[in-house]
């Protein structure tokens, strides 16, 4: 809803909007994106930005990628279409204390499709209230406190905290970046460091 209100009222056509919602499907890169056009910033960094906040997604698919091995190709470029945030964090639960459990594939797709149908149709609703509804309600808030929530619990060891304490800080440091590249610098700080403490034994 957040999303889809951002983009109308950072000046994105309701039918463009839309279409960034079903082909892009990445919230925080969506909402980047949409401050970004909003600023004027070069495409250029529109799209370093986005590739940047999405590259969790590559982190995402490694850690999975065993459940869909055995898959036919089109399969997999269906789970990695629909690849989310929430979808990740309820499967990667699952794939982890039950490996081997049937169903596992099925679990992926239930969830990822209900996650997909919910969002668009918040996102469309967002589109059609728009920049209508009070700032005061300061909505803002509402995205990073979703990506808050659904990254605790994931929190798991020492490289997860190391990545979340990195791009933390660096978040905060690099604020007054231009370009809003404070975003990206975060997501290739916590990516480094998840990454260095992912490779020690």
């Amino acid at each position: 809803l957040v999303t889809g209100v951002a983009m109308v009222a950072g000046g994105i056509p309701p039918v463009a909007a839309m279409a960034m919602s079903l082909l892009v499907y990445a919230g925080a890169s969506m909402l980047a994106a949409t401050q970004l056009l909003a600023a004027e910033a070069p495409v250029v960094a529109v799209l370093a930005t986005a590739l940047v906040i999405n590259l969790r997604f590559v982190m995402y698919s490694a850690s999975v990628r065993r459940q869909f091995a055995a898959l036919p190709l089109r399969w997999k470029l269906a789970a990695g279409y629909l690849l989310a945030d929430n979808a990740y964090g309820l499967s990667i639960a699952r794939f982890t204390e039950q490996p081997q459990r049937a169903g596992n594939v099925a679990y992926y797709f239930g969830v990822a499709l209900a996650v997909w149908g919910t969002w668009q149709l918040a996102v469309a609703l967002g589109i059609v209230l728009g920049a209508g509804l009070p700032a005061a309600w300061r909505l803002e808030f509402a995205a990073p406190l979703a990506f808050i929530a659904l990254s605790v619990p994931l929190l798991r060891d020492r490289a997860m905290v190391a990545a979340a304490l990195a791009a933390g800080i660096t978040a905060v440091l690099a604020w007054p970046l231009p370009l809003r590249l404070g975003l990206a610098a975060a997501a290739l700080a916590g990516l480094a460091a998840g990454l260095a403490l992912r490779r020690r034994p």
